[in-house]
């Protein structure tokens, strides 16, 4: 069976000689494996497709679950990320993250999505990294189920949250007043980044990185988004900590 797909390449191993073996998330069929049989051969027909972090269309054969690429065109590389040893670090955080929450054989359009914008306000210096990574943290765990509740006090429960605070073990926001009652640490917002974090949760997809807010308030935002992913996944990422030591 044939079928072509686009994907973004998420991954790429090597495998024998002149293979790879690239995790690719797609739209119709969310994460999939795919070999790139000589991808590494100067004449392949899939080599400047099956790059990291490039958006690219295969011709695919699937037999028995197993699926292998004979050919490839690459659509977007997101050229700014490969000038800037910080930005490609970053987008490798991005792509090993996807590759965490993502599942193999469901459809994951609006992960795929959200992963090219991002790629794209990064590689064009649209927005800074510091918001295009939290908006990305936040709005892929809305997508992949661990949505955060920053309506109102996860404690009290009312809307207008008094000195905001954000428990990345719960989820939730909470008053300053009901810190006693909230699970785990908590991390300080303030009104902007309060806001920053209704605004991500809840912003049509086209809208989601559209903000502003002062340095020391996209601070807090970004503390808090990157805790919340640490505490959900119960992880660490090592893409991560190398973006931290490049940027």
């Amino acid at each position: 069976m044939f079928e072509t797909v686009r994907g973004l390449v998420l991954r790429q191993v090597r495998y024998k000689e002149a293979d790879l073996i690239l995790t690719l998330l797609t739209a119709g069929h969310g994460k999939m494996t795919v070999k790139a049989r000589g991808a590494l051969r100067k004449s392949s027909k899939t080599s400047a497709a099956s790059q990291a972090l490039c958006y690219s269309e295969f011709t695919l054969f699937g037999n028995r679950g197993r699926w292998t690429a004979n050919e490839g065109s690459c659509l977007e590389q997101f050229l700014g990320l490969r000038e800037d040893i910080s930005q490609l670090a970053l987008g490798a955080y991005f792509a090993e993250l996807l590759d965490t929450v993502c599942q193999e054989d469901e459809p994951d359009g609006p992960a795929l999505q959200l992963a090219l914008n991002a790629l794209y306000a990064l590689s064009r210096g649209i927005y800074g990294p510091a918001q295009v990574k939290a908006v990305f943290e936040l709005r892929l765990m809305c997508l992949e189920g661990f949505q955060p509740e920053v309506d109102r006090c996860g404690v009290c429960g009312r809307p207008d949250v008094q000195g905001p605070m954000f428990s990345p073990a719960s989820g939730a926001v909470h008053c300053r007043a009901c810190a006693v009652g909230a699970d785990g640490g908590s991390v300080a917002l303030d009104g902007a980044s309060l806001a920053a974090m209704r605004h991500i949760v809840g912003a049509e997809p086209k809208k989601e990185f559209s903000f502003a807010m002062p340095d020391q308030s996209m601070e807090r935002l970004g503390r808090a988004a990157e805790l919340f992913v640490r505490y959900q996944l119960d992880r660490s990422f090592h893409s991560l900590d190398y973006w931290k030591s490049v940027k």
